[in-house]
């Protein structure tokens, strides 16, 4: 079965970090883009970043641009996102994601816009309190 683990969720404080970790079991990262929403309470989904492992390349949302940082290490068979100056607008349950290996910020954006997922973790709260 394949399946996503997040982890690293927690309360902050405004201009704190948290960093997410997404580890996989029954399948490796090597075929699959891999990719975080999150969603509030009331708000839709949202699409945060996503990374290809097929060349490295890397899509941000603009809301979290220049603050957060996604990368991969197929070796632990696990991606990370690295949240720093975190912002109460931030709050929100993270799900890490897995779909087809596309490549290049275009097609990445593409694919987090679409929702071509097929594989979705259970989630990890992020609090970002003033």
């Amino acid at each position: 079965e394949m399946q996503l683990v997040e982890s690293g969720g927690g309360l902050v404080q405004t201009g704190g970090s948290l960093r997410l970790s997404c580890s996989a079991s029954g399948f490796t990262f090597d075929d699959h883009a891999i990719g975080w929403f999150r969603q509030a309470p009331g708000k839709e989904r949202e699409g945060v970043s996503c990374i290809s492992s097929s060349d490295g390349s890397t899509y941000y949302a603009d809301s979290v641009k220049g603050r957060f940082t996604i990368s991969s290490d197929n070796a632990k068979n696990t991606v990370y996102l690295q949240m720093n100056s975190l912002k109460p607008e931030d709050s929100a349950v993270y799900y890490c994601v897995a779909g087809p290996n596309y490549s290049g910020t275009y097609h990445l954006k593409e694919l987090l816009n679409l929702g071509y997922f097929d594989v979705w973790g259970q989630g990890t709260l992020v609090s970002v309190s003033l």
